[in-house]
């Protein structure tokens, strides 16, 4: 989760902060000069939704390494150290990808991989990963993050949220112009926007880049199936897969319940940010998987 959670955040403040900064450089009084000029306004929406998108891509893995506080693999010193990496390398040579960075963090059972590039990615896992966890669990986790990065699951999210983050900047700034003139409307002695279309615009930055964060999520639900998938064919059986997602759910590992298939979850509004699906479903569908 944290992969994904870390971007979308991320995202939200560059392109806010680009915003503010557009401000002050004069760009939206270019705008709205002489009305606003809706295709120069696509324009610069489609600039700063996909910039803000592939910035936030760029310095992944190095928010990630900060913000993780990862102690890198570099040469390993341990066994497990060793069966880290040798394991990291099966998958990425069976993935088809270059060797992927390694580290270890500390922290409750968790994983994660990002990177701008298949080829120069980074897999993480964390110490309470490693110490209540079975080596097959733990491999079939590897194989997820693996997976991940072999589907380029981080570049198409940075699609995604660039044409969410066009929209949301599009939207921002029209709906701030209306603001802005019904505030303004008695007033014919300024030009350019004004104090009602800059505050606008910079709360709605914030606000509708948490609304798209729910259309990036459900798609990133959709991801993890498809990498928990992808562990499962890495390791050429799906039953370890299962076993990690029963574990990290505070499930018994084994023999799952016959009610798993059929469970309905309900989250309320939380359930619309998550950005991975509720563990039961992921068993279920790997379960049901031919």
């Amino acid at each position: 989760m944290k992969r994904i959670l870390l971007f979308v955040l991320t995202n939200v403040m560059v392109v806010a902060v680009l915003g503010v900064v557009a401000s002050l450089l004069g760009v939206n009084r270019y705008l709205t000069a002489n009305g606003l000029n809706l295709s120069a306004l696509l324009g610069f929406a489609l600039i700063m939704g996909f910039g803000g998108a592939i910035i936030s891509l760029l310095i992944s893995k190095r928010m990630a390494k900060w913000t993780s506080r990862l102690h890198m693999i570099d040469n390993p010193q341990t066994p497990d150290e060793a069966w880290i990496v040798g394991t990291v390398r099966k998958f990425a040579d069976k993935a088809g990808i270059g060797m992927p960075e390694v580290g270890i963090f500390e922290g409750d059972p968790n994983a994660f991989a990002t990177g701008a590039f298949k080829n120069n990615a980074l897999v993480a896992v964390s110490t309470g990963l490693l110490q209540n966890m079975t080596r097959d669990e733990v491999e079939a986790v590897i194989g997820h993050e693996v997976a991940h990065i072999a589907n380029g699951d981080m570049v198409t999210m940075t699609l995604i949220q660039g044409v969410m983050n066009t929209f949301v900047v599009f939207l921002s700034r029209v709906i701030g112009y209306a603001v802005d003139s019904f505030l303004r409307r008695n007033d014919n002695g300024n030009s350019g926007p004004g104090i009602g279309y800059f505050v606008t615009t910079v709360v709605l930055d914030i606000v509708l880049g948490f609304a798209a964060a729910i259309v990036v999520a459900w798609f990133s639900r959709q991801r993890e199936f498809r990498a928990d998938a992808g562990a499962a064919q890495l390791m050429g059986q799906k039953q370890p897969m299962m076993n990690a997602l029963a574990r990290l759910g505070g499930l018994p590992a084994g023999e799952l319940p016959k009610s798993v298939e059929a469970m309905g979850i309900t989250g309320g509004i939380g359930k619309l940010f998550a950005t991975h699906p509720p563990i039961e479903e992921r068993i279920a569908a790997l379960q049901n998987a031919r």
